[in-house]
């Protein structure tokens, strides 16, 4: 199952998020731009938000002030995580990880060109099985992050190569869950009132 968005149901009172069939999904998602990703965004607090993808996961964001993780720290945790399920890829050919560990970081500083993050680093402190396997997956380890570094992490070439974000502001009303919804997982609408996806 995963979940999309309706406006009717919103209409009716429902939440936004509903789940139906992949099938269903899939159906309703021809012609759909494939290089698309998103999110959609509400406010559930001070300084609180919940970020939910079309698949019904969620995740709230913070302003330092609580445990949730901030928008720095989700940065360095998708650096983090991009590379480590490359790396995954790579290497799980040859043999699975037999411990895994990885440290992002990275300094907020404020200079001319505004608030960023210099000095972003990602470590890897990975082992393999004994073996053939493990063996090759050992040898490959550092060809591999090379190329998680050149072309393969989306989120780190992303920042390498800085293509410029657009904040604007627009009416996103219909596509949204309702601000007052401060569950940290998506509420599928009863059975009796779901309908297929919107393309």
């Amino acid at each position: 199952m995963s979940f999309t968005r309706s406006g009717t149901l919103a209409a009716a009172g429902w939440s936004l998020w509903h789940a139906v069939p992949m099938a269903e999904e899939q159906a309703g998602q021809q012609g759909r731009d494939e290089t698309l990703r998103e999110i959609d965004m509400v406010r559930i607090g001070d300084k609180r938000y919940k970020a939910t993808n079309g698949r019904g996961g969620v995740l709230p964001i913070g302003g330092g002030d609580d445990p949730d993780f901030t928008p720095v720290e989700l940065l360095l945790a998708a650096l983090a995580g991009c590379g480590a399920i490359d790396l995954d890829y790579l290497t799980g050919k040859r043999a699975p990880f037999a411990s895994f560990a990885a440290h992002a970081e990275g300094h907020k500083v404020r200079d001319e060109g505004g608030h960023h993050l210099t000095g972003l680093t990602v470590t890897f402190d990975v082992t393999f099985p004994e073996g053939e396997g493990g063996d090759a997956a050992r040898g490959s380890l550092a060809r591999s992050v090379q190329q998680i570094q050149d072309r393969l992490c989306t989120v780190g070439r992303t920042v390498t190569l800085g293509d410029p974000v657009e904040y604007r502001t627009g009416d996103l009303s219909g596509a949204l869950l309702e601000p007052s919804d401060d569950s940290v997982a998506a509420r599928p609408a009863p059975a009796s009132r779901a309908e297929p996806a919107q393309p």
